[in-house]
């Protein structure tokens, strides 16, 4: 028993420091969820393994909507592929002005056949989710990361782009024809969402549905838009146009393990 009155006191005072973390850790606790998605995109030619970590706050008393961040680590493959001028200034056309007056420019764009394409990256991005019951639907985008990997000869079809060649006297014009349609590339390094024809490098955009089995497991199903983007690694086209991009549209499919809710 305590008969000092102060140490009743201190007693009291050191349960209720004891207790606060206590009480304030579950409302917090439970406000956050985190998890790792493995998944699977497809279509013909086009595959994309990913591990992708994810943490969500989740909004308001009843935890309808969660908003958080992700991690995700890809693997882009795809086979005979067709990419595309990616520069947004040579993807649109634009007006300008001569002796004339007022013009259009059209678009330039350009093709690079690759036998093979892939790259991996690391990106991170933002997710949203609504929960209804055991159902969750949401969606996700890359916002920022890197790529990398292994160079790939392309081949050049356009009738007239060109790049310089350094000489001994002075610099000389080269088109793509013959040999010198082919050219390495390789994935760009720098992954930054600026939207629409602004966007650099190797992101993906996603919507989808999950539907949680028990505590442990959930399966998630979706849609996945997928670009994937190289570079000629030696010249310097004449038009600025070094960068190529492929852009697929792929289903998905991923199982869902959450480390705590």
């Amino acid at each position: 028993m305590l008969h000092d009155p102060y140490m009743k006191k201190y007693v009291l005072f050191a349960c209720i420091l004891l207790g606060v973390p206590a009480l304030a850790q579950k409302p917090v606790s439970s406000r956050v969820m985190a998890g790792m998605d493995a998944g699977f995109a497809f279509k013909k030619d086009n595959y994309a393994p990913s591990l992708t970590y994810f943490q969500l706050l989740n909004i308001g008393n009843r935890s309808l909507l969660s908003i958080g961040w992700t991690a995700r680590l890809a693997k882009f493959y795809g086979d005979n592929l067709n990419l595309y001028t990616a520069p947004a200034r040579l993807t649109r056309g634009t007006t300008g002005f001569d002796a004339l007056g007022p013009s259009l420019k059209t678009a330039n764009i350009d093709t690079v056949r690759l036998d093979f394409v892939s790259n991996t990256s690391l990106n991170f991005g933002i997710r949203a989710e609504v929960h209804l019951g055991p159902v969750d639907l949401g969606g996700s985008a890359d916002i920022l990361g890197l790529a990398f990997g292994k160079s790939r000869i392309g081949r050049v079809i356009s009738s007239s782009g060109s790049y310089k060649v350094a000489g001994a006297k002075t610099d000389s014009t080269v088109f793509f024809t013959g040999d010198n349609r082919y050219q390495r590339m390789r994935p760009t390094g720098i992954n930054l969402r600026l939207l629409g024809d602004n966007d650099i490098g190797n992101l993906a955009t996603e919507v989808y549905a999950r539907i949680h089995i028990n505590q442990r497991l959930s399966i998630k199903g979706g849609y996945q838009w997928q670009t994937a983007e190289m570079y000629f690694r030696d010249i310097s086209p004449t038009d600025g146009n070094k960068r190529y991009r492929h852009r697929v549209g792929m289903s998905f499919l991923a199982l869902t393990f959450p480390f705590f809710n």
